[in-house]
């Protein structure tokens, strides 16, 4: 399974970027999915994850409230909504997929696939 992110990029504090995530190749059944992120010098940290139905979502407490995660029409792809935007929010997001179907368990680090990254900057 490849998975591509689109979206990235600069912006200033207070913006918003949107971030789409595509997956392809070999079916997986009911794929949960999501993002995380990495900073240099941080550890990775978990953004967001998403049911095959898109009826369950969880979210990491540092972007509670501000982002929003939702799954595509086509439900091989994951969308990540930004909204006002930090400076501490800049990172290498990536997306994840897991054979799971439960967004706890990607949240919790069982995945399977990942994307390549995609860089989101905000400036101050």
């Amino acid at each position: 399974v490849d998975l591509v992110e689109s979206g990235g990029g600069l912006v200033p504090a207070g913006g918003s970027l949107r971030l789409s995530c595509a997956a392809s190749g070999p079916t997986v059944s009911a794929p949960a999915m999501g993002w995380f992120r990495l900073a240099p010098g941080k550890e990775r940290e978990f953004v967001a994850a998403i049911s095959w139905s898109g009826s369950i979502v969880f979210y990491g407490e540092s972007v509670k409230g501000r982002f929003d995660v939702s799954r595509g029409n086509a439900k091989n792809t994951v969308d990540l909504q930004m909204n006002s935007l930090k400076p501490e929010d800049t990172s290498v997001y990536y997306c994840a997929l897991g054979s799971d179907p439960a967004p706890v368990r990607l949240r919790g680090g069982r995945i399977d696939y990942w994307g390549q990254g995609t860089q989101v900057t905000v400036s101050s």
